[in-house]
C-alpha cells in the first residue's frame, strides 16, 4: 500500500491562502502502471480538502474503488487524469458505488461534496471511464436505469463548487450529474463517449449531465459527444445557465424526462440555454442527432415504479425557458415537446404544464419537413410559446410543417402551427 506519505509530509511544510485563511498543500504523483493510486489520492484529500490545496501532477492514476472527495475552501489542480479501472462486475455491485442520486436509483463512483471549492483540470486533467467495454458488455446484457452503471463525475451536496477546464473520456453511463446543489458553475466540459467499434450504436445513457433538485447551476463551454441526452434538466432544476454548448451526437439539450414519480411534484423554471451548436457524427459511429431542443413528461397514469417505470407524478411546470442561437445540423426534429413518455393508449394526461418558453435565432437544417412538434397536455395545455427568427430549413423541395397540440397560443412561426401541421 503505496501512500507517498513522504511526498505528502514534504508538502506539509508549505502553505497556501484560501479566502485569506493559510492551509496546507499536498502534492501527488502517480504510483506506476499497475499500481493503485486510491489510497494516496483519498490521504491527500483528507490532509488538505479542507483550507487546503491539492495539486496532482501530470500521468495516470490508477483508481480501483469509490472515492468521496469533502472539500471545504479548497482548491484541486488535477492535471492527471484519474483512471478507473474497467472492471465491470465489481462496479456493478452495489456496494462498490454511492447511491446520492435518487432520481432512477443511479449509481456514482467518483462525488464531489462540500463547499466553496474549486477542482480545475487545466484542460489536461480529469477521468478516463474506459467506457469502450462497459458498451460492448450491455450490447448483450440487459440495461435499465438503476442497473448500477456509474456515473462518473457527481456532484452532491455542493454549495458554491466550481469545476474548470475538465475531461471526461469514455464514460460508461451519465458523463455529469449534479443534484442537492446550489450555485455550482461548470466552465470548460468536454466529455467524450466516442464508439472505437463502428457499426454498433453501442453507447447509449452517455448524457453530458443531468442535473435534479439544484438550483443556480451554471454550465460554459462545454464539448460534448454523446449518444443521448447532451444535457438533462431534470426535476426541480431552477435558475439554470448553459452556454456555448457543442453536441456531437446523441438527443440533443433535453428538459426531462419529468412527471416519473407519482409522490412528487417537478418544478423547472428559469432556464437559459444561448449559443447551441448540434453537430451530427458519421452514422457508423453514431447515427442519431435527433433534436436541438426537446421537453419530455411522463403521462398522469402509473406504469410500474421507478426507476425503469412509474408516471402519474403530480405536476407543477416547467416555466420561463428561454433558448437561443441554436445551430441544428440536420437534426431529426429541431423542437419538439411531448407528455406521453412511456405511455400506452387510454392513459390520463400528464398534470405538468409547459409555459413561457422562447425560442430564438433557431438555424441550420432537418431530416424532415416537421421542424416543430409541440403536444401539450389535454389537461394542462401550454401557455405562451413564442419563436422569434426561426429560419432552420426543410430539405430541398419539402414545405415545412408547423404541429401545435393543446397551446393556447403560439407566436413568431414562419407559417402555420395546427394539430395536424397543414
Amino acid at each position: 500500500m503505496q501512500l507517498h506519505l513522504a511526498t505528502l509530509a514534504l508538502a506539509a511544510a508549505s502553505y497556501f491562502m484560501i479566502n485569506g485563511v493559510q492551509g496546507e498543500q499536498c502534492s501527488l504523483s502517480p504510483s506506476g502502471l499497475g499500481q493503485d493510486d486510491t489510497t494516496q489520492i483519498l490521504a491527500a484529500i483528507a490532509k488538505c480538502g479542507h483550507n487546503g490545496h491539492t495539486t496532482f501532477a501530470p500521468g495516470d492514476y490508477n483508481i480501483t474503488r469509490k472515492m468521496t472527495w469533502d472539500l471545504d475552501s479548497a482548491t484541486v489542480d488535477l492535471r492527471g487524469t484519474l483512471n478507473f479501472v474497467p472492471d465491470i462486475d465489481f462496479w456493478l455491485q452495489s456496494e462498490n458505488t454511492y447511491q446520492v442520486i435518487f432520481i432512477q436509483s443511479q449509481a456514482s463512483w467518483f462525488v464531489l461534496t462540500g463547499k466553496d471549492f474549486v477542482v480545475d483540470g487545466h484542460g489536461l486533467g480529469g477521468i478516463q471511464g474506459n467506457g469502450q467495454p462497459w458498451w460492448e458488455f450491455f450490447t448483450n446484457h440487459t440495461r435499465e436505469d438503476g442497473d448500477g452503471r456509474p456515473v462518473s463525475l457527481t456532484l452532491s451536496n455542493v454549495t458554491r463548487g466550481t469545476v474548470n477546464n475538465f475531461k471526461v473520456d469514455s464514460p460508461p453511463f451519465w458523463c455529469n450529474a449534479v443534484a442537492n446543489s446550489q450555485d455550482v458553475v461548470y466552465k470548460g466540459m468536454t466529455c467524450n463517449s466516442t464508439n472505437t467499434n463502428p457499426g454498433k450504436h453501442i453507447v447509449p445513457n452517455t448524457d453530458g449531465i443531468d442535473t435534479y433538485r439544484s438550483d443556480k447551476v451554471t454550465m460554459i463551454d462545454w464539448d460534448i459527444t454523446c449518444g443521448d441526452d447532451c444535457l438533462a434538466i431534470k426535476g426541480n432544476s431552477t435558475n439554470i445557465l448553459a452556454k456555448n454548448i457543442v453536441c456531437r451526437g446523441g438527443n440533443g439539450i433535453a428538459f426531462g424526462s419529468l412527471g416519473q414519480y407519482q409522490q412528487f411534484d417537478d418544478i423547472v423554471e428559469n432556464v437559459l440555454l444561448e449559443n447551441i451548436t448540434t453537430q451530427r457524427l458519421d452514422p457508423a459511429v453514431q447515427p442519431n442527432m435527433m433534436s436541438g431542443v426537446y421537453f419530455k413528461t411522463w403521462t398522469g397514469s402509473v406504469h410500474g415504479s421507478p426507476p425503469t417505470g412509474g408516471g402519474g407524478g403530480g405536476g407543477r411546470r416547467v416555466n420561463n425557458v428561454v433558448a437561443k442561437g441554436v445551430f441544428n445540423d440536420r437534426v431529426s426534429l429541431p423542437v419538439h415537446a411531448f407528455q406521453t413518455n412511456s405511455g400506452q393508449p387510454g392513459d390520463l394526461p400528464s398534470q405538468l404544464r409547459y409555459s413561457n418558453i422562447t425560442f430564438i435565432d433557431f438555424t441550420g437544417a432537418s431530416q424532415s419537413s416537421e421542424l416543430v412538434d409541440i403536444e401539450c397536455s389535454s389537461a394542462a395545455p401550454c401557455p405562451n410559446i413564442a419563436f422569434e427568427n426561426f429560419a432552420v430549413q426543410p430539405p430541398s423541395g419539402l414545405a415545412p410543417r408547423f404541429v401545435c397540440i393543446n397551446v393556447i397560443n403560439e407566436v413568431g412561426l414562419p407559417g402555420p402551427c395546427t394539430p395536424t401541421g397543414q
